[in-house]
């Protein structure tokens, strides 16, 4: 079918509407105002644009005037009734679609991140939303004060500015379990890193983790998962930077594999410390700011507002406790391990 035979299928019975509402001055009818939404949205699943069908509106008022005396505002009331409702079924239908792609959207994260698809059938599902699950895929995960969903403002806001930047790059940004997520080729770390920066702003210093490049359509699971892992083990130790990646934090999981072997190192090393008046805590929490600051006694104490001298009593305290010395370098790198062992198992506040 032609645009011109699409313009014309849009307009069906407007010039008998105008020419009738004119002569007689009523209202239009319920099933006129309901015929006008249902070519309003047949118009919107036909693709075509809504300021050109309402300019094809208005020119065929114009066209089809009607000309006896007070004839004018009748028929603009017309006009106005007959635009209003087509544009009403015309919104109608996009809003339809939207929900629709929303929801396959989601349907196939759903599916890629929880493998509950074929693989030949997710791959092909896969070039809908533009990726190639034979390449490697890295994701992004960002996540805020707020949860978030797939019409959020903030959810649109960062996916304004990647397309602005990058348009149409193979690029899916969407929403799981309130975080916002970004699967992006491997290759392409500028499309990463730039939605780190818009998504840490738009979630008003939220947390972005960044999973390594992995292949195949397993790939984007590994990835996904690495970031989530990432961004607990950023609330777990405190880090303070506010995009992390999976790459640079690696020491941390291999401490960890063995969970036995961590819990025994912990209650072996610092164990000791729970005899001290207030408990393990405080001198917990001195030796990582002793660790995180580089053994600088004087920084350390300024992070725990604390004097030099006070600083230094907790150190020696903990040497008396636990047999090992925090300033001696070959007994710092078992403490520092237990320690940070330690924030990773939640201990002391759970039992190990």
């Amino acid at each position: 079918m032609t645009d011109r035979q699409d313009s014309e299928r849009c307009l069906d019975g407007f010039a008998h509407i105008l020419a009738e509402v004119a002569a007689t001055g009523r209202r239009l009818t319920r099933d006129e105002l309901e015929s006008r939404r249902a070519l309003g949205e047949q118009a919107a699943e036909a693709g075509r644009g809504l300021r050109e069908l309402v300019s094809a509106h208005l020119t065929a008022a114009r066209t089809a005037w009607p000309g006896s005396a007070g004839s004018a505002d009748r028929a603009l009331a017309a006009v106005q009734q007959v635009v209003d409702a087509f544009a009403e079924g015309y919104e109608r239908a996009q809003r339809l679609a939207v929900r629709q792609e929303e929801a396959a959207r989601r349907e196939f994260i759903d599916d890629l991140l929880y493998g509950r698809s074929d693989l030949g059938r997710l791959a092909e599902r896969a070039e809908r939303f533009g990726l190639r699950l034979s390449h490697a895929h890295a994701v992004a995960v960002a996540q805020g004060a707020a949860a978030y969903g797939e019409g959020d403002p903030v959810a649109r806001q960062v996916e304004r500015a990647l397309i602005a930047r990058f348009g149409d790059r193979s690029i899916l940004l969407t929403t799981k379990d309130g975080r916002l997520l970004c699967i992006a080729p491997g290759h392409q770390d500028d499309v990463l890193a730039h939605f780190a920066k818009q998504a840490h702003a738009a979630t008003d210093g939220g947390r972005v983790a960044i999973g390594r490049p992995q292949a195949g359509p397993g790939g984007v699971v590994q990835s996904y998962e690495e970031a989530l892992n990432t961004l607990e083990l950023a609330e777990r130790l405190d880090l303070g930077d506010p995009v992390l990646r999976a790459a640079d934090l690696l020491v941390y999981p291999v401490l960890t594999r063995d969970r036995q072997a961590m819990a025994d190192l912990v209650l072996g090393t610092l164990g000791p410390l729970t005899t001290a008046r207030g408990g393990a805590e405080p001198l917990l929490d001195t030796l990582t700011a002793y660790f995180d600051c580089g053994c600088v006694a004087a920084e350390a104490a300024r992070r725990l507002t604390l004097s030099v001298r006070a600083l230094t009593y907790r150190l020696e305290r903990i040497h008396k406790l636990t047999g090992a010395n925090p300033a001696d370098p070959a007994h710092r790198y078992m403490l520092q391990t237990a320690v940070i062992g330690a924030r990773l198992l939640d201990w002391p506040a759970r039992e190990l």
